[in-house]
């Protein structure tokens, strides 16, 4: 059952309301907006251990209030965006998706065009894209010999352009425009800093590049589309369902909005999946018995000229827990925000109409309440007996609520194929430790550069696993 605290609600009585503690230090008017823009996440476990489960400051004018533990997030995310709008809170995404798109239409309209991509995402299309993101995998590694090394975050990063783009953009852009499409899409990346949150249009570098690149970009999906109806070409990707989608009214999305809602399916299908894929890597290798235990359930069930089956990938469990749990200790994006559009309760507190509010997957996955000695690496936590992340509103790297990420069993299946051919064909071996976080953007990867060694199974000398 559950209780009328954990329930977001707009209060009878506002003044019966507890006000959210605050943190102590900040600035007059800009409150702890140097903090924030040096140390994001420094800011945030520092809230935490001084305020607890909710914890006041500002930002750039603006009260912030972050909610953590599971009971917090679960009353956050049950309110309706008319009271707690997404929208109003990623205004600085606008210049990334397009006007009109996403986070720059009505919560009603948002819905309608994110739920269009469902359609590329049912288990047909799964079976589709297990394929292509095996056959990019293969292609990368081609040449890579018997033995050699790699600098880890720019090689994830360019396989998943590479089997991104395919899934999502299609075959056209893969073959005909990756080079370019790397490029650009680097530059609209890398216009999303903390910054941001502040003013998505301040004079700088980052920001001109990021609106080329926006521009090009929609340049490039507008070549594909037109080309596809000209003579009459039907793709098993992501455009195409969105070609073919249509709103509640009958009308067709246009272009532009396709451009946006690519770009945000994108910026779930790459960018995290980059990350993610890297640090569960360097994760598993920091763990030598529970890398062995993964390369056993892989290479027990494909040869090295097998085929990657959908099916196949979706028995390898302990993969899977590997990739969650690389997930929790390191969320792509370290912050979630909504805008009060109103005043209303968030877990028995004082909400005001204009604050905002907030949840950080980081923080809350370092509760040892909720995940046991939750600072260690240990994906059996997610296995029979023990499962930490059915809790509800626990486990947070995909969000939550009605706007939880909706390609995260893509996400979770491309870097599992991805794992299947390179842990069955090849040893890996991190070259130094520790490792850092490149806390200078929003979606928070591992710092540059890493090297990792790998040999070919079966050479000389190769590391024994399993």
């Amino acid at each position: 059952m559950t209780t009328a605290a954990s329930v977001g609600t707009a209060p009878t009585k506002a003044t019966s309301l507890k006000k959210p503690p605050r943190l102590k230090g900040g600035f007059p008017l800009i409150g702890h907006t140097i903090d924030f823009a040096r140390d994001p996440v420094g800011l945030l476990q520092r809230a935490y251990d001084e305020c607890g489960r909710v914890a006041q400051f500002k930002l750039a004018g603006k009260n912030v209030t972050l909610f953590t533990g599971p009971e917090a997030h679960e009353s956050l995310f049950r309110l309706p965006d008319e009271v707690l709008s997404p929208s109003e809170a990623y205004k600085m995404m606008i210049p990334v998706f397009g006007k009109g798109v996403v986070y720059d239409t009505t919560p009603e309209r948002m819905y309608e065009q994110l739920h269009m991509l469902h359609p590329a995402l049912r288990n047909k299309r799964m079976r589709t894209y297990t394929e292509i993101i095996a056959d990019e995998t293969h292609k990368i590694i081609s040449n890579w010999g018997d033995e050699g090394q790699i600098e880890v975050c720019e090689f994830f990063a360019t396989l998943t352009s590479f089997t991104s783009s395919r899934c999502l953009l299609g075959e056209e852009f893969r073959n005909e425009m990756s080079e370019e499409f790397a490029r650009v899409y680097e530059d609209l990346e890398a216009g999303i800093v903390p910054l941001a949150y502040v003013n998505a249009h301040l004079p700088i570098p980052a920001f001109r590049r990021r609106d080329r690149a926006r521009a090009r970009l929609g340049e490039m999906v507008s070549t594909i589309i037109e080309r596809r109806r000209r003579k009459g070409i039907h793709s098993e990707d992501f455009t195409q369902t969105l070609m073919e989608s249509t709103y509640a009214d009958g009308t067709s999305l246009t272009d532009h909005e396709i451009t946006g809602i690519l770009i945000a399916a994108m910026f779930a299908g790459h960018h995290t999946s980059s990350v993610t894929t890297a640090w569960a890597l360097l994760e598993l290798l920091r763990a030598p018995d529970y890398h062995d235990k993964v390369c056993t359930e892989i290479r027990e069930r494909f040869s090295a000229d097998e085929g990657y089956s959908f099916e196949r990938m979706r028995e390898l469990e302990r993969t899977e827990w590997a990739i969650k749990e690389a997930l929790r200790i390191h969320p792509p994006l370290f912050m979630l925000f909504r805008a009060a559009l109103e005043d209303c309760e968030i877990y028995g507190y004082q909400v005001k109409k204009g604050d905002w509010v907030s949840v950080s997957p980081l923080v809350a996955h370092r509760e040892n309440e909720v995940f046991e000695n939750a600072l260690e690496y240990d994906p059996d936590r997610y296995g029979p007996g023990r499962e930490e992340d059915r809790r509800p509103f626990a486990y947070m790297s995909f969000g939550g609520g009605r706007h939880k990420c909706l390609g995260n069993a893509f996400a979770i299946l491309q870097m599992k194929t991805i794992f299947g051919v390179l842990l069955n064909n090849y040893d890996f071996e991190l070259v130094g430790d520790p490792l850092d976080t490149d806390f200078g953007r929003i979606v928070l990867g591992p710092k540059p550069p890493i090297n990792v060694r790998y040999r070919k199974r079966g050479t000389s000398d190769a590391r024994v696993s399993a």
